[in-house]
């Protein structure tokens, strides 16, 4: 795997967006000649809708921007309005309504329901910052680009960029998560993403943790009653769903990523002309850079905003990490979750998953 760059906005970077802003008359404009005659508003050619399913702040205003670039990059003749905050329906009415073409574009979870290689976008113990996702989700030779390009083709849909969300740590109201031990005794809540799930009976195996299946939206409430000890969560989640209101513990334990992946419709792509494809993930590059940018920045303020808020936090050392990652026994649920995707998927599945998974190595080994 050839060494890639890493998505960070430059100073460069900052200034060309802010020149472009304005040039976009989104900023500051000097004020217009009154002998200049208006050009005519160009009549867009397609126009097209964007979902996202949650309220999620800093990850729609990255969306708006795509909205917005794509318009500027096609000089109109595609017109995006963006639709947040689940206002087109939940995450899977969404997803289905992209397949079938009724909504052009979408922020989409590759759940494993909905998509049978999704769990390759977030498989535990692979990725577990936001310089390693740079690197593997990079365009022209990123491991997760191209892998992922490869699952959404099956579902048909295009993916366009990537849109983060952090490192998974757990949260318990036990006691603090400093070795696989200290899952004792409790009831811990987890999804219906069979890679998570597994690698946490793997690392809580002996210890007599019990697995509780409840929807996301139902953890707040769920930690609240009791009815589990401890969840997995994120920096963004334990302040913009106030998980922190009802954990007393936090582990930075950074055992997964998150990530989502913003798609189109593959037939309309395809019957795209190259130059607004071109535009589409020019503007998609953009988005995705700001949109690292800022969850990077956030996750930093968020920290010092839990700490202000009484969240007693624990920081694992890396050596601490690597006797979570040992029993996670991850070479066990990639023959069991990933190997038949990969057999199904290519001529020479085995050989395919050994050189993704040599390639993230290498990623966790230099960045």
């Amino acid at each position: 795997m050839k060494r890639s760059r890493l998505l960070h906005i430059t100073l460069a970077t900052c200034l060309s967006l802010v020149f472009l802003v304005a040039s976009m008359g989104l900023g500051c404009a000097p004020a217009p000649d009154t002998n200049d005659v208006a050009p005519a508003p160009v009549e867009p050619e397609y126009t097209w809708r964007m979902a996202n399913a949650w309220v999620q702040e800093e990850r729609n205003i990255s969306m708006q921007l795509f909205a917005d670039l794509v318009n500027h990059y096609t000089d109109g003749r595609v017109h995006i309005d963006f639709y947040p905050d689940g206002l087109l329906g939940t995450h899977d009415e969404i997803f289905h309504a992209v397949q079938a073409g009724d909504i052009e574009i979408a922020n989409v979870c590759p759940y494993v329901h909905l998509i049978p290689g999704g769990m390759l976008n977030w498989m535990p113990w692979t990725i577990s910052s936001y310089d390693q996702l740079a690197v593997a989700v990079d365009r022209n030779d990123g491991v997760l680009w191209n892998i992922m390009t490869d699952v959404y083709d099956e579902v048909d849909l295009q993916l366009l960029w990537f849109t983060p969300m952090g490192p998974y740590g757990i949260g318990s109201n036990v006691r603090p998560i400093k070795t696989p031990d200290d899952f004792a005794d409790q009831v811990m809540r987890v999804s219906g993403s069979l890679g998570f799930v597994r690698t946490v009976q793997n690392m809580s195996e002996g210890t007599g943790l019990a697995l509780e299946t409840l929807p996301w939206a139902d953890v707040y409430g769920a930690l609240e009653r009791g009815v589990v000890d401890s969840a997995w969560s994120l920096w963004g989640s334990l302040i913009e769903e106030r998980h922190h209101e009802v954990l007393t513990y936090f582990t930075d334990l950074g055992f997964g990523f998150d990530q989502n992946n913003v798609c189109i419709n593959q037939q309309l792509w395809r019957e795209l002309p190259s130059d607004i494809q071109n535009a589409i993930m020019k503007a998609g590059m953009f988005a995705e850079e700001r949109d690292f940018e800022a969850h990077r920045r956030i996750d930093r303020e968020y920290q010092l905003t839990l700490r202000e808020f009484g969240l007693e936090i624990y920081y694992p050392t890396p050596e601490e990490k690597a006797v979570f990652r040992e029993k996670a026994r991850m070479d066990e649920i990639w023959e069991e979750l990933c190997l038949p995707w990969f057999e199904d998927r290519y001529p020479d599945g085995r050989a395919k998953m050994n050189q993704v998974l040599a390639d993230l190595d290498w990623i966790l080994e230099n960045f």
